[in-house]
């Protein structure tokens, strides 16, 4: 499809200019203002905003293995309506993606039914149990790294050997961060005030940070790319900051709910329940000074979709995950951008750039030869969060009713419009 984007503000090189963009055959060919219209469809974003694909580099897309809950198709448009054009999909399905064998379903439903770039993980142990190393090596050339998500790696040894293979491979090991002795059976909130009021079991900070910790002095003696999931603790966030100023390869993401909520935030609810749990008002206000101050690299929704029936526990009895891909930006724009917390172009640069840098993934800038993965924000369309016309299977979500002033009015991969509709005779999105 050849298209024009004109009317609005592209960002370019930290900031944004008001320019055309012209789109043929899946990529960018040129980006001036006033650009000729001839042989292109055009569509008028005035007012809009015209930034590189958002990129996620934790989602759980559940197939094969659990596509009651979502598939590659559904998961996929449910990033292109959340202005994602890649994401990164983890390995906790079945099979397990422990080597090339198994990773071929998952594959094979990528190429079939994705609506934007996946990139997966393979696992790092077999079946992620933890107890030998998978096909890591077999696995290295279609895998984006390497994860056992859902659980982490409880031997020392093991994870030692884990990275000194992923150096090898120069692939990066992409750690959930849970030391499993530490954790209390039953735990459903973080163990803090929220927790002692009404009773409930509490998830322990150290259960994570003592393994990034752990983690960390291995990079040191390995030299492996790392890369810590969903960090929701102060302690994980100076852990990080010391190492890299050390100069270790170390990175880090954190996800929307831990850095707009607190465990007082809490309600009883399924949508509310996560792993990481939503830790202390303490734990947020430092994920935010990490973001602000680099320590941060990404922020990553860790969408896990469950079905209803999964989630209509409240805290106690439902599964942990929640969704995230089609609500995270208004979220963010809204709570930390339009708040004078942090600005556009920094929240950008998490989204959009540096998940890119370090997973070293094509695209994030707008210029000409560049591959046509594009977001248009319109950053005045006031509304509320409705998970029921979320595009994913998944519905639970902690921001679900939050009013917010962003939303997507489009989003193009690989240079066809994935999500938003435009009318060709008014040369309009709709």
């Amino acid at each position: 499809m050849e298209l024009l984007l004109t009317g609005g503000a592209v960002f370019r090189g930290g900031v944004f200019e008001n320019a055309d963009v012209a789109i043929s055959d899946g990529r960018i060919v040129s980006v001036s203002p006033n650009l000729p219209r001839a042989g292109f469809s055009v569509v008028q974003v005035h007012d809009c905003l015209i930034v590189p694909g958002f990129v996620d580099v934790h989602v759980h897309l559940r197939e094969p293995g659990f596509s009651y809950k979502e598939t590659v198709g559904t998961g996929t448009a449910a990033a292109a309506a959340g202005g994602y054009t890649a994401v990164c999909a983890m390995p906790n399905l079945k099979p397990v993606p422990d080597s090339v064998e198994n990773l071929r379903p998952e594959l094979d439903a990528i190429r079939r039914d994705g609506k934007v770039h996946v990139y997966p993980y393979g696992a790092i142990t077999c079946g992620e149990k933890g107890d030998r190393l998978a096909d890591m090596a077999a696995m290295a050339p279609h895998v984006a790294g390497f994860s056992d998500d859902g659980r982490g790696v409880q031997d020392r040894e093991m994870m030692r050997d884990a990275m000194e293979l992923a150096k090898s491979l120069d692939k990066p090991i992409v750690a959930h961060c849970e030391d499993e002795s530490l954790l209390a059976k039953g735990w459903c909130v973080h163990d803090g005030e929220f927790a002692r009021i009404h009773g409930l079991t509490g998830n322990d900070p150290a259960s994570e940070w003592r393994q990034v910790e752990r983690d960390i002095e291995l990079v040191r003696d390995t030299g492996c790319r790392y890369h810590v999931c969903h960090m929701s603790t102060k302690e994980s966030v100076a852990l990080v900051r010391a190492a890299k100023a050390d100069g270790l390869p170390v990175t880090c993401e954190t996800g929307p709910h831990y850095l707009t909520l607190c465990d007082m935030d809490l309600q009883d609810d399924g949508g509310f329940r996560m792993n990481p749990p939503i830790r202390s008002a303490a734990d947020r206000d430092a994920l935010l000074q990490g973001l602000l101050d680099g320590t941060v690299d990404c922020i990553a929704t860790d969408h896990a979709p469950h079905s209803a029936q999964e989630k209509s526990g409240g805290l106690r009895n439902s599964l942990n995950g929640i969704v995230g891909l089609e609500c995270a930006f208004p979220v963010l724009y809204t709570q930390l951008v339009e708040s004078g917390i942090t600005t556009l172009p920094l929240l950008l640069d998490r989204l959009c750039v540096r998940p890119r840098n370090i997973f070293r993934l094509p695209g994030g800038a707008i210029e000409a030869g560049a591959p046509a993965d594009l977001t248009v924000i319109d950053p005045r369309r006031p509304h509320a969060i409705d998970p029921a016309a979320f595009r994913s299977m998944g519905k639970a979500t902690p921001f679900a009713g939050w009013p917010v002033t962003a939303a997507i009015a489009m989003t193009i991969c690989g240079g066809e419009a994935v999500y938003g509709s435009f009318d060709r005779e008014k040369e309009m999105y709709l």
